[in-house]
C-alpha cells in the first residue's frame, strides 16, 4: 500500500469512529517527488501545507449519521415549565426514550424562551413540541411520534447514550 492509501485509510477510520477531536495534518513531497501525510511538522527544507480537521460537535460525535441529518432538518426543541406536571415529564420521557436530540426551553424562566413560543404558537401554552417547522401543542404521544418519525428520528435510543437534552446555545438563538 502506498503511504498517501495509508495515510487516507487512516483519516477514513478516525472518521469512521467519529474522532471529533481536533488534529493538525502535514502534506508535504520530498525531493524524490513521494507525497508525505503526518501529523507532526516536516523537515524546514519542504514547501508543507497544513490542514486542521475534527473538532466538530462533540455531542453528536457518537449519533448515527441519520439522526445527525435529522437534527440538522427539523432540530427538536421542547417548551415546557416546571409547573407543566406529568405532560411535560411524560414528552422529556419520550424523547429520551427514542433517543431525540433535543433542546428543552422555559418560557417562564426567560423573556426570549417566551417571545419565540409565542410566536411559533400563538400563546403561552405549554408542552409544545417544536419540530422543525411543525408545532404540536399539548401532549400527545402518537402525534409527537409521527412528527419525529417523519422528521427522521430514531425509534429508541442507543445503548450507553446519556441524556440527549442539550442546552440552548443562547437567548438570541431562541428569539429566532
Amino acid at each position: 500500500m502506498k503511504p498517501t492509501q495509508v495515510a487516507l485509510a487512516i483519516l477514513a477510520a478516525s472518521l469512521a469512529l467519529g474522532a471529533a477531536a481536533q488534529t493538525t495534518v502535514f502534506k508535504w513531497t520530498d525531493k524524490e517527488g513521494k507525497v508525505h501525510f503526518s501529523d507532526t511538522l516536516p523537515d524546514a527544507d519542504v514547501n508543507a501545507s497544513q490542514k486542521t480537521m475534527g473538532g466538530g460537535d462533540s455531542g453528536n460525535a457518537n449519533l448515527p449519521y441519520a439522526t445527525q441529518m435529522a437534527m440538522q432538518r427539523s432540530p427538536v426543541t421542547l417548551y415546557s415549565s416546571a409547573d407543566c406536571g406529568d405532560s411535560c415529564a411524560s414528552g422529556r420521557d419520550l424523547l429520551e426514550k427514542r433517543g431525540v436530540p433535543y433542546t428543552e426551553r422555559d418560557p417562564l424562566k426567560s423573556a426570549a424562551d417566551q417571545d419565540a413560543l409565542k410566536k411559533a404558537a400563538g400563546a403561552l401554552f405549554v408542552p409544545v413540541l417544536m419540530v422543525g417547522d411543525n408545532m404540536l401543542k399539548g401532549y400527545q404521544e402518537d402525534q409527537w411520534n409521527e412528527a419525529l418519525d417523519s422528521a427522521g428520528y430514531p425509534r429508541t435510543r442507543l445503548p450507553g447514550t446519556g441524556s440527549m437534552r442539550r442546552a440552548p446555545a443562547s437567548n438570541e438563538a431562541a428569539a429566532k
